[in-house]
Formats: C-alpha cells, structure tokens, sequence
C-alpha cells in the first residue's frame, strides 16, 4: 500500500483532539485515531464528534477489544469508526467476532501483537483470523521500564511473515516514523500531542509550528519509497 500518515489523538478531551485533529488534516495527515485515552475519556461521543468535524477522514477507533468483541465493533462502527483494534493476545473467538463485525458493518481490523510472547506467531494468527492490518506495538509501560525495547525488536520479522500491511508504534521519533515505509511498515502513525526533543507540541500552545512540523513529516512519509 501507498505509505499514510495516520494521528493518534491520545488525549483525554474531546475539544482538545478536536484542535489537535483539525491541525492534523490541515497539515494533510490522512487517518485519524480516537486513541485509547480519548475512547476512556469521552467514549463513545468522540469518534461520533471526530466522525462529524471529519465526515471524509478514516477514523481509527482503538479499543484494544480483548473480549466483547462483536459489540464493541458494531458501537464503534455505528458511531462512525471506519477501523478498530483487538489485541493478539485476545482469544481467537474474540479476533473472529470482531472480523464478522467489520465485514458486517463494513469497518477494518488492526490487529495489535502487545504483550504477545510470541509476536511472529501472534501476527500470523491475526492474519490467518482475517484482521486487515497488523500493529507492531511496544506499550508505554513496558520501554519505561525497559527503554531499550522497541518496535524495531520484531518489526522486520513480521513484516517478512505477514502479507497484510504493517504499522509500528511505541517510543519513535519523528524521524524513526518517517522512515518506517522503508522498513515495509507503510501504514505510519505519530501520537499527539507530539513530543520533540523533550518539548511538546500541541494546538493550543503554538498550532503554526506544530503545522509545519507535520506537513514535513507528511511529505517525508510520503516520499520515503
């Protein structure tokens, strides 16, 4: 697939995503992401309000579903989700029916491989399972206390076991994102708000820079193939 830019908004009100998002899109990000935060602090109603400020936009709603999954696809599609995410390590009754649900309403799965002790393996279930994408992803919590953990452990492992398209998420940097089509991971996500060398950047502290910074990281994705 052709590399996309897609914005996690990993914030916990929906007004500030908002802002957040609005910069994105200006800046020609293409998917956006209710991130996990966003989904435990505004539920349903922020992919509802993500859906009506972007009627066109792909929206990525990440659930980490691990059980419910039927129910929790069917919600998040009925509010306007286009994708929704269900752990690896959930049962594999749980990757099926939130597959059916996707095929049902007409969304996508990622798959997220996290806390997987086998992520190769885990990565060929969920495809086998018919999730469309697979998410590479080393959590906040484990690189605390591990910093030398990253997704570039298993990145090209399973880029080279799957034939769906691959996302890598977890501690990278803005160049370390741009870069990732090159690694066979065409599918790039940044989170937001977005942290630079130790400064932050959000709509509401100075949304010209934060623009420019990701129109460059736009163009970089896009051409990095």
């Amino acid at each position: 697939m052709k590399p996309i830019l897609q914005i996690s908004l990993d914030l916990p009100h929906i007004e500030a995503a908002l802002e957040m998002a609005k910069v994105a899109v200006e800046a020609g990000v293409d998917w956006i992401e209710a991130g996990t935060p966003l989904l435990l602090g505004e539920g349903l109603h922020a992919v509802k309000r993500l859906r009506e400020a972007f009627p066109d936009h792909p929206i990525v709603a990440d659930l980490k579903t691990m059980d419910g999954g039927y129910l929790e696809a069917e919600m998040m599609a009925r509010a306007g989700a286009t994708h929704v995410v269900v752990m690896g390590v959930a049962h594999p009754a749980t990757i099926r029916a939130v597959v059916k649900a996707a095929r049902d309403f007409n969304i996508q799965v990622m798959g997220d491989i996290m806390a997987s002790p086998d992520p190769v393996a885990c990565a060929k279930m969920l495809e086998a399972n018919g999730v469309d994408y697979i998410i590479v992803h080393t959590g906040y919590d484990e690189r605390a206390e591990d910093p030398a953990r990253t997704p570039y452990d298993h990145l090209h492992d399973i880029v080279k076991a799957v034939n769906i398209p691959v996302q890598a998420v977890g501690g990278l940097s803005i160049d370390q994102a741009a870069d990732m089509p090159k690694h066979g991971a065409p599918l790039v996500v940044v989170g937001a708000p977005l942290v630079i060398d130790k400064k932050e950047f959000s709509p509401s502290a100075n949304p010209e820079e934060l623009k420019t910074i990701l129109e460059e990281l736009v163009a970089r994705v896009k051409s990095s193939v």
